[in-house]
């Protein structure tokens, strides 16, 4: 690389001259004026009068800054409309006379230099705007009605009895009907309660002959009988962090079974009555249950210390549900309501009482922050958190004991007296309806769903029915939109509640 030699002293000489001749001359052009504030307040007199005066800096930013904001804030209502103005200019003249008079001590401005400015913009904007857009529609469009006074009276039609756009009903998609697989007999009574294994290889059942029975999902045999309640098995859950099987029954006990064991090991005493549901929270080691009593109880898995009495319902709380976000405890009672709750501080965060019978079950979707709730001849869809209605399923006119919503927005209906329903959770659109066959030998007022829960892959129905048995549902893997198509008509609107 090669070496920088030194300049020599007449060059640096030379560069030093014309730095400082630099500086001079900017200080000569900028710093006698804009040094320091006081040099803003006034210009200094230019010794040329062709050129136009000027503001001063100073005075120009403020004048530039007030004028913004009040064409910002007053310029859509400066003035009226011209037949309001019209009519205001006969009385005006008695004001021009009372402004021409010196104002009094507390009408002057506090600041007159800002009033000064004020009177100049005012005069400028008069007199660069044509005409005033004070409450006049903004943007392209039609002049309003009343812009030219009041609209008289005459035999045209009016806008505001224009129909609106009547609501659009989204179309719904396409699913595949589902048919039964497989019966599944073996219990004594019927079947009230259902639970499928979090690994998706077995399933329990609780029937009214005080059994908890453990089926193999992909067979149907029988793997296990526990015995140990002595009443109606009417609730079930399997623990996804444990190896616990919880169940409920009619005789006030709530039980946790060891499943290596296939012993009970705890039970939770403090229902007055019947225990009629039951629900694990997701995350917390926390069981909930509600019976006859009309009370939803919260329980430490572990201490089966009773944490949270929730009371507010004024009938049998008959279906319960846990969710990880607020509402935590989504509760169901026969006295035709529905409450969310908060489980931190175990009150009431809301109550739905758009049902007009007892609501009998509930469903939550597995992937939206929505549920849906059921009962005779209504079922409701809600959105979370607030408890906000969505809409309606319509055509299930029978008692709806049981609910239920797969991962493919699905959701199934049963009824009691054998009536199931396929339904799209988007749309509310019922794709599929029919009635369960009552097994042969048993009478035909048995026919009736009594529980319902999709398998982990809500690819497998499994509901639990009046005629002792267990019914396997599948979507039909043939079908599709040519052989199946879907018949739906839009209709005008949607009933609110």
């Amino acid at each position: 690389m090669a070496e920088i030699k030194p300049s020599s002293d007449a060059s640096n000489s030379h560069l030093k001259s014309l730095l400082q001749g630099s500086a001079k001359r900017t200080r000569e052009l900028f710093a006698e004026d804009f040094a320091s504030p006081a040099t803003l307040e006034t210009i200094p007199p230019i010794p040329y009068s062709v050129v136009p005066q000027v503001l001063p800096p100073q005075l120009a930013a403020e004048r530039a800054n007030l004028f913004s904001r009040i064409r910002n804030e007053y310029e859509a209502v400066k003035e009226l409309p011209p037949s309001l103005a019209a009519k205001a200019a006969g009385a005006s003249a008695v004001g021009r006379a009372k402004k021409r008079k010196v104002p009094a001590e507390a009408d002057r401005a506090s600041d007159t230099k800002v009033a000064k400015m004020i009177e100049g913009i005012s005069e400028r904007s008069e007199a660069s705007r044509g005409s005033s857009s004070a409450l006049t529609v903004r943007g392209k469009g039609p002049v309003p009605p009343n812009a030219n006074g009041p609209t008289p009276q005459r035999n045209i039609p009016s806008s505001s009895l224009v129909r609106k756009e009547t609501y659009r009903q989204p179309r719904p998609e396409w699913h595949a009907p589902w048919k039964l697989m497989r019966v599944i007999s073996g219990h004594l009574g019927w079947v009230r309660s259902l639970a499928v294994e979090p690994g998706n290889q077995w399933f329990a059942s609780g029937a009214g002959d005080r059994t908890i029975k453990i089926w193999d999902l992909a067979s149907g045999n029988l793997k296990l009988t526990l015995t140990g309640h002595i009443s109606t098995v009417r609730g079930l859950a399997v623990s996804p962090r444990h190896p616990y099987l919880f169940s409920c029954a009619e005789d006030k006990m709530v039980k946790c079974w060891d499943l290596e064991t296939n012993k009970v090991i705890r039970h939770y005493h403090g229902h007055l009555s019947g225990v009629y549901t039951l629900a694990l929270h997701p995350t917390l080691d926390v069981l909930v249950t509600g019976g006859r009593d009309g009370v939803a109880r919260v329980w430490d898995m572990r201490t089966r210390s009773n944490i949270h009495v929730l009371s507010g319902h004024k009938g049998t709380v008959s279906d319960v549900k846990c969710q990880e976000a607020d509402p935590q405890v989504i509760s169901a009672s026969l006295d035709a309501t529905v409450r969310m709750w908060d489980l931190a501080a175990g009150k009431t965060m809301g109550v739905l009482t758009h049902h007009k019978k007892g609501v009998r079950a509930l469903a939550t979707h597995p992937t939206e922050f929505t549920f849906a709730s059921g009962s005779t001849g209504s079922i409701k869809q809600w959105k979370c958190p607030e408890g906000s209605f969505m809409q309606n399923f319509e055509g299930h006119n029978d008692i709806i004991n049981t609910l239920a919503v797969n991962e493919d927005d699905v959701l199934f209906s049963g009824g009691n007296n054998g009536s199931v329903s396929f339904w799209d959770w988007k749309t509310g659109h019922r794709f599929q309806s029919q009635d369960s066959i009552a097994q042969p030998g048993s009478l035909d007022a048995e026919a009736g769903l009594m529980s319902s829960t999709f398998d982990r892959t809500g690819l497998r129905l499994i509901c639990g029915e009046a005629d002792k048995t267990i019914k396997i549902w599948k979507p039909d893997d043939q079908a599709t939109e040519e052989t199946h198509p879907l018949e739906w008509k839009p209709t005008l609107g949607r009933q609110k509640f």
